[in-house]
């Protein structure tokens, strides 16, 4: 894996997570904006680049080294986009990338410190757009130790503190945010569940950054657009038993439904549209399974009493 040495922002190759020293490295989560370092970038001529970064990446690089790591990760510029295999590498291993990393720091561009208006503070760090890319939600749940800060770069506190505000904002189990639960033990679904509402720029990520949610290692293959989801699932089915995968459909509450036939019928729905079935090995159940009209997952955890 390439890391920034975050005194002068050049740029480091190591074998693997384990091999970096000291203190191991500091990983940013964050949504990329207009303006982005690229790998190119960051490589030589130059020999002190961190004055010419983004003040995103200069800012967090200064606090890493504040705290006392020597090198740092930051997806924008440490994978080298140009080269399809270290490309595929680098999603394959980005779960793990965020696991290992002694400290992940989010930064929340979109939301304002401040400390006359709390209620409006954290109803802004609930909404973030953070909270709707597909790609954070791996460093949501893989990241021991993360600590997420405001626009201004003020701590707002670590994902152990706001687990019951991640809770809301996600509706991810402030059980599994503070490791007091393995995310493992949830079923499919309901891993499949908490990318509901969330979404990527590219239709193949959709899939593609689930892969260390289900343990899951295959090829990317940009221009395959939706099969990849039908790619996942069917890479999932072949090590897990869990029925919950068959679940395709709309998410709708049915405790306490006496009349399911009468409730289908007054919200418009057709048995088709809510029935469990099996998924079949070609593409036309991903089209339905993939509606890109509201989000590129389908909730898949039905509240059944």
């Amino acid at each position: 894996m390439w890391l920034l040495g975050t005194a002068r922002a050049n740029l480091v190759f190591f074998p693997q997570p384990e091999d970096v020293p000291g203190l191991g490295y500091a990983i940013l989560s964050h949504t990329w904006g207009e303006e982005e370092e690229t790998f190119q970038k960051s490589s030589p001529p130059w020999f002190n680049p961190r004055d010419r970064l983004t003040p995103k990446v200069r800012s967090f690089l200064k606090l890493a080294e504040q705290h006392g790591h020597e090198y740092a990760w930051v997806d924008t510029c440490c994978i080298n986009k140009d080269s399809s295999s270290e490309l595929s590498e680098g999603i394959n291993s980005m779960f793990r990338y965020y696991a290992l990393s002694d400290v992940c720091y989010v930064y929340l561009s979109d939301v304002r410190y401040s400390d006359t208006d709390l209620d409006g503070m954290w109803d802004a760090f609930e909404t973030s757009r953070w909270h709707e890319r597909g790609w954070t939600l791996q460093e949501l749940i893989a990241s021991r130790i993360l600590v997420f800060y405001s626009k201004e770069w003020i701590c707002l506190g670590t994902k152990y503190e706001l687990a019951d505000r991640l809770e809301e904002a996600t509706e991810i189990s402030a059980a599994v945010l503070r490791f007091e639960s393995p995310f493992t033990d949830e079923t499919i679904a309901t891993r499949i569940s908490w990318a509901a509402r969330r979404f990527t720029t590219r239709p193949e990520d959709a899939a593609y950054s689930l892969f260390g949610l289900f343990g899951v290692n295959m090829p990317t293959l940009y221009g395959e657009g939706r099969h990849a989801f039908c790619r996942l699932l069917m890479e999932i089915s072949k090590t897990s038993r869990d029925p919950s995968i068959f679940l395709l459909g709309e998410r709708i509450p049915v405790v306490r439904m006496r009349r399911p036939s009468t409730a289908i019928a007054s919200h418009g729905w057709t048995m088709k549209d809510l029935h469990v079935v099996a998924l079949p090995p070609y593409t036309a159940p991903c089209r339905r399974l993939l509606p890109p009209k509201t989000s590129p997952f389908v909730s898949m955890q039905p509240r059944i009493s």
